[in-house]
């Protein structure tokens, strides 16, 4: 537990933020510190030097656990994404406005969570799980900013999500060829050596994905684009969230990747271009925060392109700078919004003398602006002189051109970190300037500034930790050496260019300006991006329109085409085996001539009643040939539903023409020939593919230990509740869905009126009266809806060993339902006004929570049983109560919404005596 303890409670605490946040508003930023600190302790706790694994199971059968895996990489992220969290959650305290931000908290700390599970996990499974995870819970804190946040959230999830449909083939694709989901099994099997091809394939596809998410160029837009957040959102993000996910995916997944060419050409040509771009970019910049933004997006190039150099010293610096860009990036985040917050603008033209009246916050923006620009004595400089090192190690004149485009965006790197630091040191005091942030905003900058100042002076303390970080890589031995003075060395010749230069880039300020102030790209990527969206947008109503028909032809036709080419192919190729004695019985013949009769009369009907009559007959028909088959479940099922199908049908035949429309003569002849090829190769198929070997290894293992395994006697029902429940959890969504469709599309369009009768009743007429037409079903539904019932509940409680479960007994308990609206004397309102939604979502509800509760003996929806005496009980009664509920709202949902006739009279009750007249729309008698 001493891994999935920091986990555990970075969750809970994300879940007690959610309250606390709405109880304490902005203070329980405190509280969300707290509980990230504290995670973050135990995960140190719980690294001893070596590598600690624990699993728990999640999906057996396929082989998915929750595998947890602590090493020294994972230690580092794990560290930075909970201490860094820690920062940020106590500075919300401060900078958010009062009032209540619990989903704003809630989503921060959740942020951390999946972090925290991306980094510890040994799974490629649940590490693409919480990976889309960090990809939904960006999209909703941006989207939190205001309606101007909206474009830039559905554009950073269309980029970042896309980079996780990369990421989730280079999964299936490794799970396939592997055979496990194990990451570290998975990293350290030969076949990367022996399968070039494969192993491309995979640094194509994980880059990608990693280029997505850490805003490389041509994915960069996003994130400067997100800069419409909250700064504690930025902050965070950009500092040891979201974009660290990619990097830190660089770096495990150089273990086996370190050495392929793609990987390496990749990498440093995608990170050195993105690189200087973000650095130029920067440069352009006035606004704090977009100036930022697009550093960030250079420091990940420099990051990306070290990972790609593929040598244990790279992986090594990359590291280091992690953890420097953590520190450096978050404080300066911190720090240009405790400027915002007091003056109320970022654009560095219009703040004057910021150090003057702002002294603590000048003095951080400046020590972290010196960390970025890579200079001593602060921790950046440590990172860049690794970094630097690196390079200067590559053969011959790779080593130049390398080192050459990455000196190139340091000098542009000090240039705006300069512009930074001149922007609070210029100018005198203005009257009434803004005062000094309070301390709940200045002391999370002031801790991460320090940390920086203090790695930077005392280096090798972190270099145990950085040297565990890089062997956990695999790549090759190497030891740190983090201390500010390594003598003269090409990486200090490097990192004096870079002075030299950038500061006559800040010296010659102006001019710089001058050739900056243009479009350096005729197209931004931010247009591009949003092209994209609007395309893909405009691709789907084009597609869409393809079947925007309620014309069945146009739904039926494909997949029947379908059908016919594949049973084209079938005869080709499919040899069907020896016919198994004694199948066929007279009984079939019987059941088999009914259903043709069925259907032959379905084709000649000409009205929807004679339709609705003689596809019943088919139904039955099929119902009595399961039963005949010794399938009494199934047979009981389809009895039941051909029921209901009438009843619903009789609510539609009132609102709907008598006969069809005409149709061509063409259109039907094409309709039946494909009717025909379809029949004749369904009947191939079925002759060809049953009733031609014995029951499959499967079938007889089922029957055999159905009942140890299950408690189970009845074998349809375990195979649906126990064995298959993950099937049957899906097909009662998909039921409860369509209750919910129903609903919103009869509210949204309404229901056709009620058909004029073409019988002419006299108002004066006793076939008027409804009230007491009706007294002879009123008086049966008295008796026979509380048997119904009653049948309802023990089918529904003897499923599990006899004929029944929860969707007969739903089936029956509808039966109750309909009989019950076919009793009223009036259908103006509802008989029957039960909460169907609420029926729907309980019974959703209730199948998730008995599906969690499998995760007793380890895995969901697994069963858990209990014996009391004689007798096994199961949680799968649990589940199928859920199945029920479902099944019970839909039915009550359509009834409700296709039988009640506003232009109904009102219900007349016993004693009021029948007036022989009529009633208008609005209820009101009088007289013929």
């Amino acid at each position: 537990m001493a891994l999935l303890s920091p986990l555990v409670l970075t969750a809970g605490v994300c879940l007690a933020t959610l309250a606390l946040g709405q109880a304490l508003g902005r203070k329980a930023g405190w509280f969300a510190a707290a509980g990230l600190l504290a995670a973050a302790g135990l995960l140190a706790a719980a690294w001893g030097g070596r590598p600690v694994t624990e699993s728990y199971p999640w999906m057996p059968s396929l082989g998915v656990g929750m595998t947890l895996r602590l090493d020294g990489l994972s230690l580092v992220f794990g560290l930075v994404v909970l201490v860094i969290g820690a920062v940020v959650l106590a500075y919300t305290a401060g900078y958010l406005p009062r009032g209540r931000h619990g989903t704003f908290l809630g989503l921060l700390t959740f942020f951390a969570a999946a972090m925290t599970g991306l980094v510890l996990t040994d799974d490629i499974v649940v590490l693409w799980v919480m990976w889309e995870f960090t990809t939904v819970c960006s999209f909703l804190l941006i989207s939190q900013s205001g309606p101007k946040a909206k474009g830039p959230a559905v554009r950073t999830f269309l980029v970042t999500a896309s980079g996780g449909l990369a990421l989730l083939t280079a999964v299936a694709l490794m799970w396939a060829r592997f055979g496990t989901t194990s990451l570290s099994a998975i990293l350290a099997a030969p076949e990367w050596q022996k399968a070039p091809g494969f192993a491309a394939t995979i640094a194509v596809l994980v880059a990608v994905a990693a280029f997505t998410k850490s805003a490389q160029f041509p994915f960069h837009a996003w994130l400067p684009d997100a800069m419409v957040a909250s700064t504690p959102v930025s902050a965070y993000l950009h500092a040891a969230a979201m974009v660290k996910a990619g990097i830190y995916v660089l770096l495990r997944f150089s273990t086996a990747l370190s050495d392929v060419p793609v990987w390496n050409i990749l990498l440093v040509a995608i990170g050195l271009i993105t690189a200087l771009m973000g650095a130029v970019f920067a440069l352009q910049r006035h606004d704090l925060k977009e100036l930022l933004a697009y550093s960030t997006v250079s420091q990940l190039g420099f990051l990306v392109a070290t990972i790609g150099l593929g040598s244990a010293y790279a992986l090594l610096g990359a590291i280091v700078h992690v953890v420097a860009h953590a520190l450096f990036k978050s404080s300066l985040f911190m720090a240009v919004g405790v400027i915002d917050h007091e003056w109320g603008t970022r654009d560095i033209r219009k703040i004057r003398g910021v150090w003057q009246t702002m002294p603590w916050t000048a003095g951080f923006l400046t020590l972290s602006a010196v960390s970025m620009a890579g200079l001593p004595p602060l921790f950046g400089f440590v990172s860049k002189e690794a970094m630097f090192k690196a390079m200067a190690q590559l053969p011959g004149g790779v080593a130049w051109v390398v080192g050459g485009v990455a000196v190139l965006a340091a000098m542009c790197t000090l240039a705006y970190s300069a512009r930074m630091v001149l922007a609070v040191f210029r100018g005198k005091r203005i009257a009434n300037a803004p005062r000094e942030g309070k301390p709940s905003l200045l002391v999370p900058v002031g801790v991460v500034v320090v940390a920086s100042l203090v790695l930077g002076v005392a280096g090798p303390v972190a270099e145990p930790l950085i040297n565990a970080a890089t062997r956990a890589i695999g790549v090759g031995p190497v030891s740190a050496d983090l201390s500010l003075w390594h003598g003269f060395t090409p990486e200090l010749g490097m990192t004096a260019v870079v002075v030299t230069v950038g500061a006559w880039l800040v010296w010659q300020r102006k001019p710089v300006d001058h050739v900056l102030a243009r479009d350096l790209s005729p197209v931004r990527a931010v247009d591009v991006v949003e092209a994209f969206r609007t395309g893909s947008i405009s691709l789907g109503v084009q597609v869409g329109r393809l079947t925007d028909s309620d014309a069945p032809m146009r739904h039926l036709v494909p997949p029947l085409a379908m059908v016919v080419g594949l049973g084209a192919v079938g005869l080709t190729s499919v040899r069907p085996g020896p016919v198994q004695p004694d199948l066929v019985h007279w009984v079939d013949w019987v059941a088999l001539s009914l259903i043709a009769l069925g259907v032959v009369l379905a084709i000649r009907a000409t009205t929807r009643m004679a339709l609705v009559t003689t596809v019943g007959v088919a139904g039955f028909a099929v119902a009595l040939w399961f039963y005949a088959l010794g399938a009494p479940d199934v047979a009981l099922t389809q009895l039941l539903v051909e029921i209901l199908t009438v009843v619903i049908m009789g609510l539609l035949l009132g609102r709907l023409p008598r006969t069809f429309h005409v149709t061509g003569r063409g259109r039907l002849w094409f309709a039946g020939t494909l009717g025909v090829l379809v029949g004749v190769l369904a009947t191939l198929a079925t002759a060809t593919l049953t009733g031609r070997r014995p029951i499959s290894e499967v079938g007889a293992t089922l029957l055999d230990r159905s009942y140890d395994l299950t408690g189970g006697t009845n074998l349809v029902n375990v195979i649906l509740v126990d064995f298959r429940a993950l099937d049957t959890f899906g097909e009662a969504v998909v039921v409860g869905v369509t209750g919910l469709a129903l609903v919103a599309a009869l509210d949204a369009r309404g229901v056709l009126p009620l058909r004029p009768s073409l019988i002419r009743v006299e108002p004066t007429s006793a076939s008027q009266d409804s009230y007491e037409n009706s007294l002879t079903l009123r008086f049966t539904a008295k008796i026979l809806v509380p048997i119904l019932l009653a049948f309802s509940v023990f089918y529904y409680i003897r499923g599990h060993s006899a004929p029944g479960g929860g969707f007969i007994a739903a089936l029956i308990g509808g039966a109750a339902v309909a009989l019950t609206y076919l009793s009223a004397s009036s259908n103006r309102v509802s008989s029957l006004r039960l909460p169907y939604m609420r029926f729907i979502a309980a019974g959703t509800i209730i199948a998730v929570l008995s599906g969690l509760l499998g995760f007793g003996d380890g895995a969901f929806l697994r069963p858990l049983t209990a014996e009391i005496g004689p007798v096994k009980l199961s949680t799968a009664l649990i589940f199928d109560l859920g199945v029920y509920l479902n099944v019970i709202g839909v039915i009550l949902a359509a009834i409700n919404k296709l039988g009640i006739d506003e232009s109904a009279p009102p219900l007349r009750k016993p004693e009021e005596p029948r007036t022989r007249g009529f009633a208008d729309q609005k209820g009101r008698e009088g007289s013929a």
